[in-house]
C-alpha cells in the first residue's frame, strides 16, 4: 500500500534568477549606454518596489560570491504568468544586454501540513505564504530532494514517521529564530529538484551554522540530497551605481 502524501498550502510563485555580468562588454560600452542601462534597471527596481508596497509580490537582489553568478534575483508573484512577464521585461531591457543567464529556479511558496490542518486564513500562515522578503545582509539559496534509494526511501515512510522526523528537524531550525529567515518553496513538476530553500541572515556565519547543524538531523542525514549553493550579499538600489562603475 502506498504511503500517504502530505497536503500542502501554496502561496506566491517564486523565481530565482541568476545572471553573470559581461564585464568586458560593459567596459566597452559608451558612458551614455551604461547610464541608460543603469537608469532603466533602476526604474524596473522602482516598479518592483511599488508592487511590494502594494503587497502584491516581493523581490530581493543579491551580489553572488564566487564564480557561479554575479547577480541573484528572487521574485514572488501571485501567478506564474507574472513571473514570466518580469523575466521577459527584464530580458528586453538595455542592462540585460550585458548579462548572461547563469541559473534559474522555479517554485512556489509551500507549507506542508504534517503538524495538522492549517488554515490559509490564519494571519500568521498568510505571512508565510505571501511573505515580504527581508532585505538582510546575506542570502543563501539551494535546491534539495528527499532520497529514495533502497531502505532510505522517504516516499515509502509512514506519514507519522515523516511527521516525527520533520518535527525534530524544525526544532533545530527554531534555535536560529531571529538569526535566520527561511522560505521553503516546492518545485515538484516545476524544476529539476523537489524543493528550494532560501535563507536570509544578518551574520553570514549563521548560514553555515544552521546548514551544518541540520545535517545531523535524521531527516537530512539519511534522506537529504542537495544541489548547488548560491550565497550573496544584499545589493540595494542606491548601491547599483557603485557596483557597475568601471
Amino acid at each position: 500500500m502506498a504511503a500517504e502524501a502530505v497536503k500542502t498550502l501554496d502561496g506566491w510563485y517564486c523565481l530565482h534568477d541568476m545572471r553573470t555580468v559581461d564585464w568586458t562588454s560593459w567596459k566597452m560600452a559608451s558612458s551614455e549606454e551604461r547610464d541608460e542601462a543603469i537608469q532603466e534597471f533602476k526604474n524596473l527596481l522602482t516598479k518592483w518596489e511599488e508592487v511590494e508596497t502594494a503587497e502584491k509580490g516581493s523581490h530581493v537582489l543579491y551580489n553572488v560570491v564566487g564564480q557561479k553568478a554575479d547577480l541573484m534575483f528572487m521574485f514572488l508573484r501571485p501567478t506564474m504568468n507574472e513571473l514570466t512577464d518580469i523575466e521577459t521585461e527584464f530580458n528586453k531591457s538595455k542592462f540585460a544586454e550585458f548579462l548572461r543567464p547563469a541559473h534559474s529556479y522555479v517554485s512556489v511558496v509551500e507549507i506542508s501540513q504534517y503538524g495538522g490542518k492549517t488554515s490559509a486564513d490564519d494571519p500568521k500562515v498568510r505571512e508565510r505564504l505571501y511573505p515580504i522578503l527581508p532585505k538582510w545582509e546575506h542570502m543563501c539559496f539551494y535546491p534539495m530532494d528527499k532520497r529514495r534509494e533502497g531502505d532510505e526511501n522517504w516516499y515509502a515512510l509512514d506519514f507519522k514517521e515523516r511527521a516525527k522526523l520533520l518535527y525534530e528537524h524544525s526544532k533545530t531550525g527554531r534555535q536560529y529564530a531571529g538569526e535566520i529567515k527561511q522560505i521553503i518553496t516546492g518545485s515538484f513538476g516545476f524544476d529539476d529538484w523537489e524543493w528550494g530553500v532560501t535563507l536570509f541572515a544578518h551574520d553570514v556565519l549563521q548560514l553555515k551554522k544552521i546548514v551544518y547543524e541540520m545535517r545531523f538531523d535524521e531527516v537530512s542525514a539519511k534522506y537529504g540530497e542537495f544541489g548547488a549553493f548560491f550565497v550573496g550579499n544584499h545589493l540595494a538600489k542606491d548601491a547599483i551605481d557603485a557596483y557597475l562603475q568601471v
